[in-house]
């Protein structure tokens, strides 16, 4: 492995919603829904200069065995409606929201976003995702109709159709028709929002299929991924910047940022006991029979959490966990889980906080930094967004300890140096053509 020079790295926040990672039951966790929590996290990750603050979306309550889901429904408001309240409380950080391709139409997505970018001086990203799951379209007219390989066909007219729509307006500042005629969209009229402060808001891809790898190197300016390893993040890194060429793009208009997770601790030791414990808060016993029915696809409420797997396989075809992304292959994975609980001796519970449960960095203050500046020097990513596992204040340490050692590495920006997103991101505003 060839090491690059020491590079900057980007950061961005991710506030944490419905997931595993996120501790419930810790008397430091707060509301998903209080205006204050994501301020709170918001001018956290701004104090420490961050690029950007993220949202997830969430469109339809996930249900369990025909019940709603309780040990993640704390409510999920929506983002951009959040982070317009957010622009008036901070001054310098991105502000990102998770949209759907599938389930929103481009004129009224360009309108909202446009509006972001003009209420925060220029700080607006959209997250683009896509959906072929037909129990999320329930909740729209046009329902779940989408089949899984024609989501990034849609998603990709819907991204070049918001740019049509950013770039109408004309340099005097008049709006100039728009008439867009394609596969899944047939819209004529004018724009009614001018240009914004970007030209364009930041486009943020999340996937690691080959389809979504694709979509990011063709239309994204970030792609969120997640890569367990620094072998993992390598292959990942270099696939991607590798796709970029064939598009008329150089290696740097497209930055790659994992999702990762930290536990931090006076000394590596101290960090890896906080960091079991977090995972057995995070799986408790409940958890881990919920978790092992999502690959199962059965009802395994009579097992002992602490006592073996299941003999039988899973059903593959099970309809018993609505809303939540499918596993790729049940009876691969149970495979693993077995061979895994065979070898160590481990039960239902222990299995899974083996195999979901571990924090992508995890040591003293000096440790992670060090970590995190090795895995962007080594060209396996170009910065994180980090999830933490409390509400609100799970950034807090992160920015108090870990910030101020990557600023004195030269790995992290000790001030902003320009007031939009793009800036942060060391992206060009993109050629106007209005």
């Amino acid at each position: 492995m060839t090491a690059h020079p020491q590079r900057q790295m980007h950061l961005a926040a991710h506030f944490p919603g419905v997931n595993n990672t996120t501790v419930w039951t810790d008397p430091s966790s707060g509301s998903q829904i209080d205006f204050s929590s994501f301020e709170h996290l918001a001018r956290t990750a701004e104090r420490g200069k961050f690029d950007f603050f993220f949202l997830a979306e969430g469109l339809r309550l996930r249900e369990h065995n025909g019940r709603i889901h309780d040990l993640d429904v704390v409510g999920r408001p929506e983002s951009l409606t959040v982070l317009s309240a957010l622009a008036a409380v901070t001054d310098r950080i991105g502000l990102a929201a998770t949209v759907n391709a599938t389930f929103n139409e481009p004129y009224e997505l360009a309108r909202r976003l446009a509006t972001l970018d003009h209420l925060s001086a220029g700080r607006a990203a959209w997250n683009v995702v896509t959906s072929s799951d037909a129990f999320t379209g329930e909740n729209f007219r046009r329902g779940g109709y989408l089949d899984r390989a024609d989501r990034y066909t849609r998603a990709a007219e819907f991204v070049a159709t918001a740019r049509e729509l950013w770039d109408t307006w004309t340099a005097d500042g008049t709006p100039r028709p728009f008439r867009h005629h394609g596969q899944h969209f047939a819209i004529e009229g004018e724009f009614t929002v001018p240009r914004s402060p970007q030209g364009h808001p930041v486009v943020i891809q999340a996937g690691d299929s080959p389809e979504g790898r694709e979509f990011a190197a063709s239309a994204a300016d970030v792609i969120f991924t997640r890569h367990g390893t620094l072998e993992a993040g390598l292959t990942f890194y270099a696939d991607v910047k590798g796709r970029l060429a064939k598009y008329g793009r150089e290696p740097g208009e497209l930055k790659i940022m994992p999702g990762v997770t930290f536990v931090l601790g006076d000394s590596d030791a101290d960090a890896q006991e906080r960091a079991a414990g977090i995972r057995r808060q995070q799986i408790s016993p409940q958890n881990a029979i919920l978790a092992l029915e999502q690959i199962w696809g059965r009802d395994l409420s009579s097992y002992d959490p602490d006592g073996p797997l299941p003999e039988t396989d899973p059903d593959p075809d099970s309809a018993l966990v609505q809303g939540r992304v499918k596993v790729g292959d049940p009876l691969a994975v149970a495979a693993r889980w077995r061979a895994l609980s065979q070898a160590k001796g481990l039960s239902i519970r222990q299995t899974v906080i083996e195999a979901t449960g571990r924090q992508s960095f995890i040591g003293s203050p000096e440790t992670v930094a060090s970590e995190l500046a090795g895995f962007v020097s080594a060209g396996a990513a170009d910065g994180f967004i980090l999830v933490p596992h409390l509400t609100p204040g799970g950034l807090d340490d992160f920015v108090d300890r870990v910030v101020p050692l990557l600023q004195e590495r030269g790995a992290f920006r000790s001030d902003y140096s320009g007031s939009t997103l793009r800036s942060h991101l060391g992206l060009a505003e993109p050629v106007w053509k209005g």
